[in-house]
């Protein structure tokens, strides 16, 4: 797997799933040709069922697929939400002060630490002022 580009990024961070996609028809014995979204239209829509992960049928479980805005070479932007947090890193001669951001379509495990006058100088409208 060393290598292996997927949904155009590659290496450990790289998308394993990418959400629940309805089954058109079956391949051979072995894959399955998926309805993919137009902003996937770029990838190959048959897939192997090792690359497939089960479902349940449960009728109480609605599914809601959310676009991520998808742009061309599969990337998006990221959307600041609130700031959780606000902290100091100290050096030697210097204190930088940081800030911990929510972003939007992620959890607050997922919350980064950025620096505040960067933050500040993109997205004043999270400090008030």
């Amino acid at each position: 797997m060393k290598g292996v580009i997927r949904f155009g990024k590659n290496g450990k961070l790289s998308p394993r799933f990418i959400g629940p996609f309805e089954i058109l028809d079956k391949v051979g014995k072995v894959a399955y040709h998926l309805a993919l979204p137009l902003a996937l239209a770029e990838t190959h829509n048959v897939f192997h069922i090792s690359m497939l992960r089960k479902y349940l049928s449960d009728p109480t479980h609605v599914l809601n697929y959310e676009s991520l805005g998808l742009k061309q070479d599969l990337s998006y932007d990221k959307q600041p939400m609130q700031i959780i947090e606000r902290g100091i890193k100290e050096l030697r001669s210097k204190r930088i002060p940081l800030v911990k951001v929510l972003w939007r379509n992620g959890s607050v495990k997922e919350a980064t630490w950025e620096l505040e006058e960067d933050m500040k100088a993109r997205y004043p409208e999270l400090f008030g002022t």
